[in-house]
């Protein structure tokens, strides 16, 4: 497989995350909730993810993630040599993604904001892009957040990958990732949005600085920019080394029949005796 079709395809699956996810926000937000609500934006993350792994799993992999990327070369199943690649390729497909939305949209989110670019306040429009705090949230506790979601996002990413703890029939694994981010979205989205991605946040970050948001897309929250970054990564590590330590080291090395299984059950029985 050449270079440039890899390229291509992962700019491809990000543009088309970022187009549905992204595009569910700003419905929402231009629209000021009368068309769609939380419910529908964390839907809409979820169904793009799925989309998005059908449509590039084939040859990519379809990795929606650099923090995925990265654990798979730290467990051996993806070589490190294309982590560079498919993590710039990320970040650009995510910058085209919402570059897409924004020109899509952009009649709404002039008309909403009132030609005025925000990225606080009742009629902030960043926020269809990109991650920010909420108002409650605390440095430490925007820290924790998304050491912890992207922790047990990327341990349950990792279990759905381990063959040994059950294959999935083939066509089930895109839509159970999307059914993750959605539970992710309805249980730990309100804090900061659960951005979990570091390309999926920065890429749009960027476009929003260049687009006429300015610098307080990297102001805002204290700086808050760059935890959306560097903690995922940590939580990533943490939830793939966890699963690696307290699941996936612990299965047999080699499949057992009925047979064997009845066997060491008949024996177990008679040493309790």
């Amino acid at each position: 497989m050449c270079l440039q079709n890899y390229r291509c395809r992962l700019f491809f699956l990000f543009m088309h995350l970022q187009l549905i996810g992204s595009g569910a926000a700003a419905q929402v937000i231009t629209s000021r909730g009368t068309h769609g609500n939380y419910l529908t934006i964390q839907l809409g993350s979820a169904l793009g993810a799925v989309f998005g792994i059908f449509v590039a799993r084939g040859v990519s992999g379809a990795h929606l993630n650099p923090v995925y990327s990265l654990s798979l070369c730290v467990l051996g199943r993806h070589p490190w040599r294309k982590l560079p690649l498919y993590s710039l390729s990320h970040l650009v497909g995510a910058f085209l993604g919402a570059a897409t939305v924004y020109l899509q949209y952009y009649d709404a989110i002039q008309a909403f904001s009132g030609g005025e670019l925000l990225v606080a306040g009742p009629n902030a429009t960043a926020g269809i892009f990109c991650s920010y705090p909420a108002d409650h949230l605390s440095f430490w506790g925007g820290l924790v957040d998304q050491v912890v979601a992207t922790a047990l996002f990327l341990l349950c990413c990792v279990a759905l990958e381990d063959q040994q703890n059950g294959p999935l029939p083939d066509g089930l694994h895109p839509v159970l990732v999307g059914a993750l981010i959605l539970t992710m979205g309805v249980s730990m989205g309100s804090n900061c949005g659960f951005p979990l991605n570091p390309a999926r946040d920065l890429g749009p970050r960027l476009f929003t600085f260049v687009a006429g948001w300015g610098e307080e897309v990297f102001k805002a929250g204290g700086g808050w920019w760059w935890v959306p970054i560097v903690a995922p990564f940590v939580g990533g590590l943490l939830g793939t080394l966890t699963y690696e330590v307290l699941i996936e080291a612990h299965h047999q090395t080699t499949p057992q029949s009925p047979q064997q299984e009845l066997e060491e059950v008949v024996v177990d029985s008679g040493n309790n005796r």
